[in-house]
């Protein structure tokens, strides 16, 4: 092919330079994050315990932290003597908050809630109030990103992931069904070495899937029978990321 002349290839140069200046920003255009993964404080009572957290982790001596929302913020109140057995002697933090979703703690942990901390494991539930307002897909999103982030900060953590805990009366329940389908994709975050997975959920139904209002009163949050069950399902897989 004979080259064109050279004045030719000049004019050529600023059409091409005028189409990457104007068509750059649709190139470069970022997609918006959904809300499972778009960082986010809440107010309130909320900054309150964001900040206990951080003043707490700053004395140090911590060997094993808890994250999550409602359900593991209750390990103050019905899971409080399940707590002391289990933990009491583990330098164990509690870093739930009542109401959280998978953003609000993609924030608490880049705003100090484990800053200068090296735990020796960090379990994780979390997920169950974004199961009203966004998909599996991007539910297991967020764990995801709460993965990296613990895996970034705390490189020396085991990172003990928790299928979302079943909800609802049975499983026809429509947000269990959206948390079933979160666990199945988020699971396979697990490599076996510095992040494991478990589904302890099945421990809290009954035989046709029902769950019981022993175990949990409002078909979410655990009595402390529940809590019995959570700290007795992880006890051998936490002894073994521990290294006790």
């Amino acid at each position: 092919m004979v080259p064109a002349p050279l004045g030719i290839q000049r004019m050529k140069m600023p059409i091409l330079l005028s189409f990457l200046f104007f068509t750059a920003p649709v190139f470069a255009e970022k997609k918006e994050l959904h809300s499972a993964i778009k960082p986010g404080p809440r107010q309130g009572g909320w900054i309150k315990r964001h900040e206990s957290f951080n003043k707490r982790v700053a004395k140090g001596k911590v060997d094993l932290v808890f994250i999550g929302d409602s359900i593991t913020q209750a390990w103050e109140g019905g899971g409080k003597k399940v707590w002391a057995k289990h933990y009491g002697k583990r330098n164990a933090v509690n870093l739930g908050i009542s109401g959280d979703r998978t953003q609000h703690v993609i924030w608490r942990l880049d705003n100090g809630n484990v800053k200068d901390i090296s735990p020796e494991a960090a379990v994780v539930m979390i997920g169950t109030n974004n199961s009203g307002s966004n998909t599996s897909e991007e539910i297991a999103e967020g764990v995801a990103a709460i993965t990296k982030q613990l895996r970034t900060k705390l490189p020396k953590t085991k990172v003990l992931l928790l299928g979302i805990f079943p909800r609802g009366p049975n499983k026809d329940d429509k947000r269990r069904q959206v948390n079933e389908k979160a666990n199945h994709i988020f699971k396979k975050l697990a490599d076996g070495k510095q992040v494991h997975y478990i589904d302890i959920g099945p421990k809290f139904l009954e035989k046709d899937g029902t769950l019981t209002r022993k175990i949990m009163p409002d078909l979410l949050h655990l009595t402390e029978k529940g809590y019995t069950i959570w700290a007795e399902s992880i006890e051998e897989k936490l002894t073994e990321l521990m290294a006790e």
